[in-house]
């Protein structure tokens, strides 16, 4: 695709967020921005996870990192596998009996105030620290692929992003974001899919011949259980399972649409 092309899919995908905020953001109340009204359905959110979970980061990173450690990823899926158990059997009642605007506030209740606070400030400098690394890479890839040809410098580039995304948040808070994230996990399921098309059409394969490539190639391996190997099967299956608790059960950011979702008891 040419820049202007990719350019032109990157402002219909703006506009459509734009709408979407405006949509979810005509009825504004501080309930509506923070909880979302408690009305968020379940499967919108649990959809809308794939995307904020992986990103656009994870879309790039994890493939390449084929390379080094072939699909030893895997392992590390299947301790999220626990850790989501253990979320949604442990945090996520916790969460429902209080009502936790922030769910740091429950370390208030149980360790004090300074407990609170160092949570509440190690969620915010975690949070500020990969929103900046996330954007920096998106931003780059667009930068590479569009931006460099008509010679816009990147500090224009990341400031527009910036403010685009300030842009479509800021009027319709937690049920905007609920909704976008939706809207991000089907693109990127999308884009998986036209992936793997594209890479079909250009090796001349058929699906049964990439799965037979996939199958044959030294890459393929998924279980490692040599005990000094970097990716030994239960080093990162328990890495799975705390990195799942820690940056999903424990993070305000994805939580925060958890308590506030419509359940049917």
């Amino acid at each position: 695709m040419s820049a202007l092309s990719i350019f032109i899919c990157l402002l219909v995908y703006f506009a459509v967020l734009m709408g979407v905020s405006w949509l979810t953001g005509r009825i504004h109340t501080n309930d509506s921005f923070f909880l979302a009204n408690r009305k968020s359905p379940w499967y919108l959110i649990a959809f809308g996870m794939i995307g904020s979970s992986i990103s656009g980061v994870t879309f790039i990173s994890v493939p390449g990192a084929v390379g080094g450690g072939s699909f030893s990823y895997f392992e590390v899926v299947l301790g999220y596998m626990v850790g989501y158990w253990i979320i949604g059997w442990v945090l996520l009642p916790l969460y429902y009996r209080l009502q936790l605007t922030s769910i740091y506030t429950y370390l208030k209740e149980r360790f004090g105030y300074y407990g609170y606070k160092t949570g509440a400030s190690y969620f915010l400098l975690s949070r500020i620290t990969g929103a900046a690394f996330r954007l920096y890479v998106a931003v780059e890839v667009l930068q590479i692929s569009i931006f460099n040809h008509w010679g816009v410098p990147f500090l224009v580039t990341a400031s527009g992003m910036a403010a685009l995304i300030w842009l479509y948040t800021r009027e319709g808070g937690m049920k905007t974001i609920i909704w976008t994230d939706a809207l991000q996990t089907t693109f990127l399921i999308a884009a998986l899919v036209g992936s793997i098309y594209l890479i079909c059409q250009s090796l001349h394969l058929n699906v049964s011949g990439l799965i037979a490539s996939v199958r044959n190639s030294p890459h393929s391996q998924i279980f490692f259980w040599d005990l000094k190997s970097p990716q030994f099967f239960y080093k990162q299956f328990a890495s799975g399972i705390f990195i799942a608790i820690a940056m999903t059960g424990l993070d305000q950011d994805m939580m925060q649409k958890k308590p506030y979702l419509q359940i049917n008891r």
